[in-house]
């Protein structure tokens, strides 16, 4: 493989090795492996880095080559805005303005890039990152407004970049993707197909791709679509029926807010002015959770849905045109063709110029099963082992069809209690797994493990006794950013929040609007999970094969004498592993499992101690959190 453009940083940071006009900056030292912070030179200390990873790279040829990396993923998400924000100059505050030495202290590529030997000592090969394109400023949430309010889904955030360089944030993703190469990481960007900002670049040229409504004093208080209890329950029974045909629709007082096409635009002094052919003043209609019709979800005010179709009768934002469509849609007659295309062709253009290796579709469970496939589709004649992971709940045969190796699955939503993994593992024992979903208790939708257990190290020991499980399960290991610290912070206020949660975290307290920097200096005063989480998936390694098979059978549930204590068998072919867990974050628990055989002596792949089956018996003391893991003799 090709290294010009990391070879060209290396270059731009020796030129810049001088004295720098700051007193200090100071960096993470977990980042190289120590503690505490350290004072560096910049330049010297991203250079030194770089080299290292030239000197010591693992190979030189692209991992894509490698056809069996999708389904051994181990996955670092990685928010670089927020991931690599650091208060460098020690003075409180993460600012967002260029440092006097020109470096920033909000997150950017050269910082990622300096990231990567240690994400890959994590145990980690793959990084997702959260949208890195250039972010709308009308309505914009925060001080940096959202990485989903995308403007311009083909150029990236400037402010990834470092000034101080004078390289654009395009060459420094080109120099990270070849880091990450060179070091058998590969990189996953996810891609929002959904929305738009509410001033993206194709609105002037393409204003039939959105939604408008009539800008006069009816529509100042727009918001989302009102049903009767009735009209609920109606259309939540006809959609888990997928009876898709006449889905009730919104009142004809909400409809009658929207305009049709033709709408004309033109700009002025910045700002959009649109009419429709009668002259009718409107502006682009902004978003909201339309799933389920009664979602209480704040609105979306810096987004505006993408028009995937145009038919007069469903000229509306709704649950039945944006995510449940009704099957008058389905007729390609319907098809917003152009909009489809132009989406299809933007993952080629990134494979084209950066050579990632895989997409997150944001909002996938939101987008036509047609459209979906033709983004594969496309990606995949350019390259066949293209990863492509869909944000969807349900891993489902028909999620795999449209050609997903992996969706974001419901784990996050149920692993917190064993009454609910219970149900999820018990059904997907008896259906099979269609599709790798993630395995991780967080991600920047939800809370965060240590926010949902602040007391003490309740929050570290309910996140080893997560991962360990979710390590074992047929799914992708998902290490949120800072969950290793032990990081509570909420990134955002998407899921399975309080109205109390909103009032504490605006969108100006909140990392995915506004800048924040974990606490890599003291780890939230808790012991960092970074030895744990390696041994984990080190075990998970050896183990793969077994691990990952999805068969009807092979994830069952042993009976523990104690109800907190949680065990599950894999199982495949004739090899078998024993997870036991306490799930009881504050207390010790002491349980027994029974066994066909006796006078079996077991090690704990975790602690390297031994265990032994006497009358038939296993009998297990866990602390707070603490798992084991056996492999089973295969008689048993």
């Amino acid at each position: 493989m090709q290294i010009t453009h990391l070879a060209s940083l290396l270059q731009a940071l020796k030129t810049l090795d001088k004295p720098l006009p700051v007193s200090s900056y100071t960096v993470p030292g977990i980042w190289t492996g120590k503690n505490g912070v350290e004072q560096v030179n910049p330049p010297e200390y991203f250079g030194h880095i770089i080299e290292e990873i030239l000197n010591n790279s693992t190979r030189l040829d692209s991992p894509s080559d490698n056809v069996d990396w999708r389904k051994g993923a181990v996955v670092y998400n990685l928010f670089i805005r927020l991931t690599t924000a650091f208060d460098h100059n020690s003075d409180g505050t993460i600012d967002t303005e260029p440092l006097a030495c020109g470096f920033r202290e909000t997150g950017t590529l050269l910082k990622a890039i300096a990231l990567l030997p240690y994400i890959k000592n994590l145990g980690a090969n793959t990084v997702y990152i959260l949208p890195l394109t250039e972010i709308g400023s009308q309505s914009k949430k925060g001080s940096l407004g959202s990485p989903y309010a995308v403007k311009n889904p083909r150029k990236l955030d400037p402010m990834l970049d470092e000034p101080a360089l004078g390289l654009s944030a395009e060459i420094l993703l080109k120099a990270f993707v070849e880091a990450a190469h060179l070091l058998d990481i590969h990189v996953v960007l996810e891609f929002v197909f959904r929305t738009a900002s509410m001033d993206s670049s194709w609105i002037k040229a393409h204003p039939e791709w959105f939604y408008w409504i009539r800008d006069n004093e009816s529509t100042r208080n727009y918001g989302p679509p009102h049903f009767d209890p009735d009209t609920l329950r109606w259309i939540h029974e006809v959609v888990e029926r997928h009876e898709m045909h006449n889905l009730p629709a919104p009142s004809s007082e909400y409809r009658e807010q929207f305009v049709s096409q033709p709408v004309s635009v033109i700009e002025k002094e910045g700002t959009i002015h649109a009419t429709t052919g009668d002259g009718t003043p409107c502006r682009i209609a902004s978003a909201f959770s339309d799933w389920p019709p009664d979602d209480r979800q704040p609105p979306w005010t810096d987004v505006t849905y993408l028009k995937m179709h145009n038919n007069d009768s469903f000229n509306y934002i709704a649950y039945n045109t944006i995510r449940m469509y009704d099957s008058a849609l389905e007729n390609p007659e319907n098809f917003n063709t152009a909009l489809w295309n132009e989406i299809a062709d933007i993952i080629p253009s990134y494979q084209k110029l950066y050579d990632i290796d895989g997409a997150m579709i944001d909002m996938g469970h939101a987008l036509p099963s047609e459209l979906k496939q033709n983004i594969v589709r496309k990606a995949r004649e350019n390259n066949p082992e293209f990863a492509f992971w869909d944000e969807n709940f349900s891993p489902t045969p028909e999620v795999r069809n449209e050609g997903f190796n992996a969706c974001f699955g419901s784990l996050p939503f149920v692993i917190h209690d064993i009454v609910f993994i219970r149900g999820l593992l018990n059904y997907l024992n008896k259906t099979g797994v269609a599709l790798p979903f993630f395995g991780t208790g967080e991600n920047h939708n939800t809370p965060r493990v240590c926010f949902r257990y602040p007391r003490e190290e309740a929050g570290r020991n309910h996140s080893i006794f997560i991962f360990t499980l979710s390590a074992i399960l047929p799914t992708i290991p998902f290490l949120q950013s800072g969950m290793e610290l032990c990081e509570w912070y909420p990134v955002n206020l998407g899921l399975n929040f309080t109205e109390e949660d909103r009032a504490l975290y605006p969108s100006d307290k909140l990392p995915l609007f506004s800048p924040y920097s974990y606490d890599w200096e003291k780890s939230n005063n808790l012991r960092p999970l970074n030895s744990y989480i390696a041994r984990i998936l080190e075990i998970r390694k050896r183990y793969l094969d077994l691990v990952l098979c999805g068969e009807r059978g092979s994830i069952t549930i042993p009976y523990v004498s104690e109800p907190e204590l949680f065990a599950v068998m894999r199982k495949s072919g004739n090899s078998s592993l024993l997870f036991i867990g306490n799930s009881n974050l504050y207390y010790t628990r002491s349980g027994t499992l029974e066994f066909s055989m006796n006078n079996i002596e077991m090690l704990d792949l975790i602690s390297e101690t031994t265990w032994t089956i006497k009358d038939h018996k296993l009998e297990v003391c866990c602390k707070p959190g603490e798992c084991m893991l056996f492999e089973l003799p295969p008689e048993l």
